[in-house]
């Protein structure tokens, strides 16, 4: 009989090192932190960092900053699953940190895994001199092409925007509890990097690639002492070409283990999407398409909670917008337009009528980096993250 993961780990047995590498120096620059594996079945950005971390030890004087790559969920890398008792990369909430900080880890073997990967990366925020940045590397359980994701600011986009792949705007607005969304709060830079299907090889050197340019991006490494940056650059450029530049997140398909959710086989990211299209099935019989758009991340593994996306293309002539409305500091005024107000007591924050403004104000809050959307009511509460908003 097939063991659980839980069968297949014993915490107390030997893991990864949570610390793959560190090279620099944190007291001259910013700091560029790089996670591999906090999903356990996804081994190939932790493989890309032991690779970069390898080439770059001889170029450590070279380096304008701190370069840290982490192994995430070393439990889970271990059995090679996803995760042992629950999703790491949906647990950065803050009722849960606040637990595990004031009581320390519980029993499940990511609560352990938490409280440690947690412990490092306090660390490394707190002792960082300058800007810190975290770039999160993650592949897919379809085919399909990669892509990035930012908690959205303009300096992430930045960032991400000169890694040649498409930029999916909105994951924050879908789910909770991922690592990035969380330390964004904190001020932290960051980006994440999905490279391909899990166990392509090519995945691999995509994350790797990822890696090479978001080294000379953050400023850490020069160009000229990079000769894998350009090699990088032309092979996310060829992986990308002919996909959309910017999409945008138009919905989630949240899935349980009892909903017995299984995905119509074929799925790969960037399919087109017809509405009302069979595009799995549950207890309740097929599972439709809400609307049209393209697919991403469609589910073919035993864990996860999240059975598809949809997302759609949009013109980056609207990047450029909403980087000139940012600027100008728009987000300041906001609030005069009929039907949003100011939250009373939290700031970026504000309160939509949905009577008076729910379609118009949330194109135009999404544009100023509003993403985070609660429903209370009537009325939507809308918020942004982190510092690093404008």
């Amino acid at each position: 009989m097939k063991r659980s993961p839980r069968q297949e780990v014993n915490v107390g047995d030997a893991l990864p090192e949570r610390v793959l590498a560190t090279l620099g120096r944190r007291d001259r620059g910013p700091t560029l932190i790089v996670v591999g594996a906090i999903h356990g079945n996804e081994p190939a950005g932790w493989r890309a960092c032991r690779r970069v971390a390898d080439a770059l030890r001889d170029r450590d004087d070279r380096v304008a900053g701190r370069v840290v790559f982490l192994t995430g969920n070393r439990a889970a890398l271990a059995a090679g699953c996803r995760f042992v008792d629950r999703d790491l990369n949906r647990a950065w909430t803050r009722p849960l940190i606040d637990r595990i900080r004031a009581e320390g880890p519980g029993v499940d073997v990511e609560d352990v895994e938490q409280a440690d990967l947690l412990r490092v990366l306090d660390d490394l925020v707190e002792t960082s001199s300058g800007e810190t940045f975290l770039l999160d590397l993650h592949t897919t359980s379809a085919g399909g092409g990669p892509f990035s994701t930012v908690a959205d600011s303009l300096p992430a986009r930045e960032i991400a925007l000169k890694v040649p792949v498409p930029l999916v705007l909105g994951l924050e607005e879908m789910v909770d509890g991922t690592l990035h969304d969380w330390i964004s709060e904190l001020g932290v830079i960051t980006m994440a990097f999905e490279s391909g299907q899990h166990d392509e090889e090519a995945a691999v050197d995509r994350a790797e690639a990822a890696v090479w340019i978001v080294l000379e991006a953050t400023g850490l490494v020069a160009a000229e002492d990079l000769p894998e940056l350009a090699p990088a650059r032309r092979l996310l450029a060829k992986d990308g070409a002919g996909l959309p530049p910017a999409l945008e997140m138009r919905y989630r398909h949240p899935v349980d283990p009892a909903d017995a959710f299984v995905m119509a086989p074929g799925w790969e990211n960037y399919q087109p999407i017809r509405r009302g299209e069979a595009l799995g099935a549950d207890r309740e019989g097929p599972v439709l398409a809400p609307e049209r758009g393209r697919m991403l991340m469609p589910l073919y593994q035993a864990q996860g909670e999240d059975g598809f996306f949809i997302v759609r293309e949009f013109s980056s002539f609207w990047l450029w917008v909403s980087k000139t409305m940012r600027r100008l500091g728009l987000a300041s005024g906001i609030h005069l337009l009929p039907g949003i107000r100011k939250h009373p007591t939290r700031t970026d924050v504000f309160v939509v009528d949905t009577h008076v403004a729910r379609w118009y104000a949330l194109q135009i809050l999404h544009l100023l980096g509003f993403r985070r959307v609660r429903e209370d009511g009537d009325v939507l509460v809308v918020e942004r993250r982190g510092v690093h908003h404008r």
